[in-house]
C-alpha cells in the first residue's frame, strides 16, 4: 500500500475514497435514486388509472406485479453484460430504457398500451441495479462500505419521496387542465432521468478490482461465460438459496408496507392528495436516514444485525399505523416504520456483493435480488383481492402480511455469512486446470 493510500485509510472515512471512487458511486446512487422516482410514481396513481380506463384495481395491480416480474429479465442480462464487458454500459442503457418507457406510458390510449410499456419499464428498472451496485461496491473502500450501501440502497426512498412530493404538489394543477392530465403529467417527468447519462457517460471509470479480474480471467483462459450458472455450483448453492429466500422475503415485507397503503388512504379512508403525500413523504426521508444509520451499525456490528434488529422491531411497529383510523397515529406510525420496516434494506448492495466472488458478483447480485422481486410482485394483487373481493379491508391483509414476511428475513439472514470488513479483490474463484 502506497503512503498516500495509507493515509487516505487511517484518516477521515470520507477522505478515503478518491475521486474516481466518488463519482462511480454518485452514478450509481443518481441511477437508484431516479429509478425509484419513476417506479414509485406509479403506486400513487392507481386509483386515477383505474377510474380512467374503467378497469378494476385488481387489474391495475398487476401492472405494478408485471413490472416487478420484468425485472428479472433485465437484471439478468445486465448482470451478464456486467460481468462480461464492465459495469458502466448497463448502467448507461438501463436508465435511458426505464427513462423513456415511463415517458412513452404517459401517452397511453389504452389500458393494455400502459400495460405494456410499464412491463417494458420493468426491464430497464431491474438493469439498473445489479450494475450500479457492483459499480458502487466495488470501487468503495471495505472500511465505510456498509453506511455507504445504506445511502445508496435508502436513495430509493429520496426517489419515492419525490414522486410523493410531485404527486401532492402537481397531480391536482395538471388535472385541472384536462381529465387524465394528472397521472399522465406525473409519468412524462419520468423522462428526466435519461440525462444522467451524458453525466455517467464522461466521468466514471470502471473498478479496478474488476478490470483486473476480467484480465486475470483472459489470462488464465478461465473467463466465466455463463456467470448466472456459477451461482448453482456446490460450493455455492446454499449460499445462493438462503441469499433468495432473504430477498424473497425482504420484497414481500417492502410491498406489503408500501405498494397499497396510498390505495388505502384513498379508497377506504378518503384522503385527499396531500394528506396522502405527507406520511408518504416524511416516512421515505426516514428510510433514507434509517438506511444510513443502520450501515453504521453494519460496519460495527455486522451486515447481519443491521438487518435483524430493525426487522425486530418493525413487527412491533406494524400495528401502530395499521390498527387505527386517527391521522396523526397513522401518519406518526407510518413514519416511524420508515427506521426499521423500512430500512432493512440498505445492506442490500453491501451484503449481496461480498457474499459473490468478482467473476459473478453482477450477475448474481442481480439474479438473486431480482427474483425477490417475482414473490414481491404478488402481494399487491393478493392484498387487493383479500381487501375488495374478500371484504377484508387493506389493514389486516398488510399487517399479517408485513409480520409473517419480517420473520422470513430475520430467519434467511441468520443463516446467511457474516462478510463485515471483507476486501473485495480481483483474484479468481474458479481456479485454472493444471
Amino acid at each position: 500500500m502506497s503512503a498516500s493510500a495509507q493515509s487516505r485509510a487511517t484518516g477521515p472515512w470520507w477522505k478515503e475514497p478518491t475521486k474516481d471512487q466518488w463519482y462511480a458511486y454518485t452514478a450509481a446512487w443518481l441511477g437508484w435514486t431516479l429509478d425509484a422516482f419513476d417506479f414509485t410514481i406509479f403506486l400513487l396513481i392507481m386509483k386515477p388509472i383505474s377510474e380512467e380506463f374503467g378497469v378494476s384495481m385488481v387489474a391495475v395491480t398487476f401492472v405494478f406485479t408485471i413490472t416487478l416480474w420484468m425485472r428479472l429479465i433485465g437484471a439478468t442480462a445486465a448482470g451478464w453484460m456486467a460481468d462480461r464487458m464492465g459495469r458502466k454500459t448497463p448502467l448507461m442503457i438501463s436508465i435511458i430504457w426505464y427513462s423513456v418507457c415511463n415517458f412513452i406510458a404517459g401517452f397511453s390510449p389504452t389500458f393494455m398500451f400502459l400495460f405494456v410499456f410499464r412491463a417494458l419499464l420493468g426491464i430497464g428498472m431491474g438493469a439498473e441495479w445489479p450494475a450500479g451496485a457492483a459499480l458502487a461496491m466495488e470501487s468503495w473502500p471495505a472500511r465505510s462500505r456498509g453506511f455507504m450501501s445504506g445511502i445508496l440502497q435508502g436513495s430509493w426512498g429520496i426517489g419515492f419521496a419525490l414522486s410523493a412530493l410531485a404527486y401532492g404538489f402537481l397531480y391536482g394543477p395538471l388535472e385541472a387542465l384536462g381529465k387524465g392530465y394528472g397521472w399522465r403529467g406525473l409519468l412524462w417527468m419520468g423522462i428526466l432521468p435519461a440525462f444522467v447519462c451524458i453525466w455517467v457517460r464522461i466521468y466514471v471509470k470502471e473498478p479496478e478490482v474488476w478490470a483486473e479480474n476480467k484480465r486475470l480471467q483472459k489470462e488464465n483462459k478461465t473467463e466465466v461465460k455463463m456467470p448466472l450458472f456459477a451461482i448453482f455450483r456446490k460450493d455455492m448453492i446454499f449460499n445462493t438459496l438462503t441469499a433468495c429466500w432473504w430477498m424473497a422475503s425482504a420484497f414481500c415485507v417492502y410491498y406489503s408496507i408500501w405498494a397499497l397503503f396510498s390505495t388505502y388512504l384513498q379508497k377506504e379512508l378518503g384522503w385527499t392528495p396531500l394528506m396522502v403525500a405527507t406520511p408518504l413523504f416524511w416516512a421515505n426521508i426516514v428510510v433514507f436516514v434509517g438506511s444510513g444509520f443502520w450501515g453504521i451499525v453494519a460496519d460495527k456490528m455486522g451486515r447481519r444485525w443491521a438487518i435483524i434488529i430493525p426487522a425486530i422491531i418493525a413487527i412491533a411497529i406494524t400495528p401502530l399505523y395499521l390498527w387505527s383510523t386517527i391521522p396523526m397515529m397513522i401518519i406518526g406510525g407510518f413514519i416511524v416504520q420508515g427506521m426499521f420496516g423500512g430500512s432493512i434494506y440498505g445492506q442490500n448492495p453491501s451484503y449481496l456483493s461480498e457474499r459473490f466472488p468478482t467473476e459473478f458478483r453482477a450477475t448474481a447480485s442481480g439474479f438473486v435480488y431480482h427474483q425477490g422481486a417475482i414473490f414481491g410482485g404478488l402481494i399487491a394483487p393478493a392484498l387487493t383481492y383479500l381487501a375488495i373481493d374478500m371484504k377484508l379491508g387493506f389493514a389486516m391483509p398488510m399487517m399479517i402480511s408485513t409480520t409473517v414476511f419480517l420473520v422470513c428475513v430475520i430467519c434467511a439472514v441468520l443463516l446467511g455469512p457474516e462478510t463485515k470488513g471483507k476486501v473485495l479483490v480481483a483474484d479468481l474463484s474458479i481456479v485454472p486446470a493444471e
